[in-house]
């Protein structure tokens, strides 16, 4: 992959090898679940569980295509502010992208369409360490769940 750096007068052209094994680490539109009624119906019709300080909602299809979306909320009763709010779905969200990968994979093997949504119940700002390590138990239990599954 070339790429073209332009630094006042001085034109740079840098030369940056693309490998097709990196995954990408991204949380795209079609990864992210905004559907109103998606989201009512896994709050009506899907499962759950709880590792403390989230409440996770699931749903599970047997798909053609496979597709993982996720979601989350923050609770405004415990959290008065926008920013505070926004900030610990920010953290939330930046742990799921991180970490998503080994489920996807997952869900690829499976051939099934699996719709996420965490909701943060604790009352305090969490950190990042806490986040990503809570993060990693919930989608462990996804992943169990999906090999109980089959």
């Amino acid at each position: 992959m070339l790429i073209c750096v332009i630094r006042g007068q001085h034109v740079f052209y840098l030369w940056q090898p693309y490998s097709s094994m990196t995954k990408k680490l991204t949380l795209g539109k079609n990864e992210r679940l905004k559907s109103r009624k998606l989201i009512e119906q896994l709050f009506s019709e899907g499962k759950k569980f709880v590792i403390h300080p989230y409440r996770v909602f699931y749903i599970l299809e047997k798909k053609e295509q496979p597709q993982l979306q996720f979601g989350v909320g923050v609770s405004s009763r415990n959290f008065k502010k926008a920013v505070d709010r926004n900030r610990v779905k920010r953290l939330v969200k930046e742990s799921y992208r991180l970490q998503k990968n080994q489920l996807q994979d997952k869900i690829k093997n499976e051939q099934c369409q699996l719709n996420i949504f965490v909701i943060y119940t604790a009352k305090e700002l969490p950190d990042y360490t806490t986040t990503f390590e809570t993060m990693t138990k919930v989608l462990d239990k996804l992943i169990v769940i999906l090999g109980e599954k089959k």
